[in-house]
């Protein structure tokens, strides 16, 4: 889980009702400048001191942590932290050039919290402040000028900084700070599917998702007819005699299918594009999101594959007629599509809710 942290030293008369809104949305820390602003807030929530230049009281009662510049404030967190036991400090540092990178990387390592501004828009520098601080205890957390650059933040170099600290333009920005922080995917409880059916059914559209990301050996994407049962469709990342491999793609089935996206939503396949968001799962259920760079919809022939759950529930897959198109099985096993028999065993996946237009909704559906 990451953290967020709300910035509201500069907020004008929308301040009350932003605070509210990152209460309700329960973000971890509020940030400012002026102990009172944080005395009437829950215990929930880590209230953050950041004195105004020249400024640091003698006194930090109520105060969870307290950030330090020692450029402007005269002095460091260590030499505070002797003086107030009770308190935990952090050290900001804004990053310009080399030596304030080198200072930020010693930070990082060092301190219970450190917190960075960067001046320019590449994130190259928090890249190597990340790879510095990778064995610390302490936490990381960097300033982001909007939720977009905050999303960005989280998935650097695929660790991310620990949290992003953010002054909010408007109402509503707390909850989306909130939510690009919560970002993580659940896994799922795949099962084990036992191949009742296979049959060539002619000729039909398929869709190959090309993503913008390396899939790995036991990893591919769900798809299924119907919304409440699919097989997990094995990325190109093995072998073929006739081809170089293609671990960005997943051969993924018919255009009706379903895929799962954001929050669970399902797609029709016909319907992703570049841009579009995909999950992508292992064999062990773990998942993550995952770009989608173009589809390449083209006529190929179909087999159509028949499974059934442990308790019943009848899951159908049609995927393009060629031995090449692979799907999963228990502890990864590769298989071929088209050598699928009755009796063979597939992973797959349940939703237990019906779907409105994607969404997960508890209401009568029946798929055919």
């Amino acid at each position: 889980m990451k953290l967020s942290w709300l910035d509201i030293r500069s907020l004008g008369e929308a301040k009350e009702a932003i605070l509210q809104e990152a209460l309700h949305n329960r973000l971890d820390g509020v940030v400012a400048d002026d102990a009172a602003d944080l005395a009437d807030l829950p215990p929930t929530v880590t209230k953050v001191l950041f004195p105004r230049p020249g400024e640091m009281p003698d006194r930090f009662d109520g105060v969870s942590v307290v950030i330090v510049d020692p450029k402007t404030h005269g002095i460091t967190p260590a030499e505070l932290a002797v003086a107030h036991p009770g308190v935990e400090f952090g050290k900001f540092v804004e990053i310009t050039d080399a030596p304030t990178l080198d200072e930020a990387c010693a930070a990082a390592r060092a301190e219970t919290w450190s917190l960075l501004q960067f001046r320019d828009p590449t994130k190259i520098p928090l890249e190597i402040v990340i790879a510095a601080a990778a064995r610390s205890t302490g936490s990381l957390i960097t300033v982001a000028q909007d939720v977009e650059e905050a999303e960005i933040i989280f998935g650097v170099l695929e660790h991310g900084s620990d949290g992003v600290m953010m002054a909010p333009a408007q109402v509503g920005d707390a909850a989306r700070l909130k939510a690009a922080a919560e970002a993580q995917t659940p896994a799922l409880n795949l099962v084990e599917l036992e191949v009742r059916k296979t049959e060539h059914i002619g000729m039909g559209e398929r869709a190959c998702v090309d993503t913008c990301t390396h899939f790995r050996e036991d990893e591919g994407i769900l798809v299924g007819s119907h919304s409440k049962g699919m097989i997990l469709c094995v990325s190109e990342t093995h072998p073929l005699p006739y081809m170089p491999t293609r671990p960005f793609r997943v051969n993924a089935g018919a255009i009706h299918s379903y895929t799962l996206s954001k929050d669970e939503r399902t797609n029709y396949l016909s319907e992703l594009k570049a841009g579009s968001k995909v999950m992508a799962v292992d064999v062990k259920g773990q998942t993550r999101m995952v770009t989608v760079g173009r589809v390449k919809i083209e006529s190929r022939p179909l087999i159509s594959i028949d499974a059934v759950a442990p308790r019943g529930e009848s899951v159908n897959l049609i995927l393009q007629d060629d031995w090449h198109v692979r799907v999963l099985g228990p502890e990864g096993a590769v298989l071929n599509s088209t050598e699928l028999k009755p009796g063979d065993t597939v992973l797959g996946y349940l939703p237990s809710e019906d779907r409105h237009v994607g969404y997960p909704i508890d209401e009568f559906c029946l798929e055919k």
